[in-house]
């Protein structure tokens, strides 16, 4: 469906024409007061002529009226204080109350707002525009343009003093004891403890296999300084591969004793975080010291930074998994509208819905806004602003104010005259 635009005329180019019409209707009054000087002149020589004075006259009559009437509106004819002159300028304020009440009355009544949005369909045109990937470009963009814009005028110390409280609302006051329990008890009955374990034990076997003679110094250090060297030796020796074949032992065997045991402490320490007075005491002490630690505020900080930096990271470029999700997304969401009846359907109740709600509850402000503005226009601004509008086309009421006039006057002659001719 192709658009036409109509190109609207310069204030200038209004102007112009205005100008034009006005010399138009302007020599026509004037050619007729020629005319009608000329035919009154010599209507005794030439009876004929009286004819012509008479639509000359009439002419005259209809020109001078119609001027008058269209001055009359914008200012005072011949600056004369006549009354019921200047009808715009002294009456603006009133002109704009009346049209701000029209408007809302006549424009935004319930039945003309909601029955056109009844008729548009807008979740489907929002839906077809939407499905255009260039379109969904474009509004990814300015949303990125917009969301970049809102984090640089964002205050960093605002943002890490919300952060700072929302970590102390809820991370810090509640009890940490029974909560980190519960998820304790959770995880051993899943057994979900099983990874850390062996994650555990797989870095114990590691340290161990590439560290003997460390280990190895923990052992001797601790033998009698009478102990020979080479029993030194080989008890290292002996106690790291001991070690570290217990520690193999223990990662091959899912049902080893070790890890019974584990289990059996993970499930006791679990039940003394939910139950344990003591243990949930040493949990809030250990809280309280976090709490009192800068590092709370740092972590806020670090936090904002780290969020802060990414999102425009990633906001700034069009080719980030954010932008291309946010596209896609739209793009989605369009196609939703056009495709799904009861979607769309629900989208133009919705729309609709507020429409209205907004319509009935602010349609007086609406509507005064019209009123407030007429009442802030100079007047004599107003005058030439409305002038510049209308006052071609009311040229035109003078050109045929003349044309009128000319043939009401040779018709009232052509009649006087032929009903005086029959009574003599």
């Amino acid at each position: 469906m192709t658009v036409t635009t109509r190109v609207l005329p310069t204030d200038a180019e209004r102007l112009a024409a205005l100008r034009r019409m006005q010399r138009l209707a302007t020599s026509l009054l004037l050619l007729a007061a020629v005319v009608f000087g000329v035919a009154f002149a010599l209507q005794e020589q030439v009876p004929g002529l009286a004819y012509v004075r008479a639509a000359a006259e009439g002419a005259m009559v209809g020109a001078i009226a119609d001027w008058f009437a269209v001055t009359a509106l914008f200012r005072r004819p011949l600056g004369l204080p006549i009354p019921h002159t200047a009808i715009i300028p002294t009456r603006k304020d009133e002109i704009g109350a009346t049209l701000g009440a029209f408007v809302e009355h006549e424009f935004l009544s319930d039945e003309v707002v909601l029955g056109k949005l009844r008729s548009v369909g807008i979740a489907r045109r929002l839906g077809g525009w939407l499905a255009d990937p260039a379109n969904a470009d474009r509004l990814t963009a300015e949303a990125s343009v917009a969301a970049r814009g809102m984090l640089t005028l964002l205050g960093d110390a605002d943002v890490e003093d919300v952060i700072e409280r929302l970590a102390r609302r809820h991370l810090f006051e509640p009890e940490w004891g029974p909560a980190i329990g519960r998820v304790g008890e959770r995880l051993v009955a899943a057994d979900q403890q099983r990874a850390a374990v062996d994650a555990v034990l797989e870095k114990a076997d590691a340290w161990l296999a590439s560290h003997p003679e460390a280990f190895g110094r923990m052992v001797s250090e601790r033998l009698p300084r009478w102990v020979p060297g080479f029993v030194d030796r080989l008890v290292d020796d002996r106690a790291h591969r001991e070690v570290l074949a217990f520690v193999r032992a223990v990662r091959a065997d899912p049902r080893h004793p070790l890890r019974q045991a584990i289990d059996r402490w993970l499930v006791e320490f679990a039940d003394s975080l939910q139950h344990d007075p003591a243990t949930i005491a040493k949990v809030e002490a250990i809280k309280a010291d976090l709490l009192a630690s800068p590092r709370v505020r740092e972590f806020a900080g670090e936090a904002w930074a780290s969020i802060k930096d990414t999102l425009d990271r990633a906001l700034a470029d069009p080719d980030s998994e954010l932008r291309v999700a946010l596209r896609q997304a739209v793009i989605e969401v369009g196609a939703r509208l056009v495709a799904d009846e009861r979607l769309a359907g629900k989208v133009d109740e919705w729309v609709t819905d507020a429409a209205a709600y907004v319509v009935r509850t602010y349609r007086h402000e609406i509507a005064g806004v019209i009123t407030e503005t007429v009442e802030r226009w100079d007047p004599r601004e107003t005058t030439e602003k409305l002038e510049l509008q209308v006052g071609r086309d009311l040229q035109f009421i003078r050109i045929n104010g003349t044309v009128v006039g000319a043939l009401a006057g040779l018709a009232i002659f052509s009649v006087a005259t032929l009903v005086h001719g029959a009574i003599g």
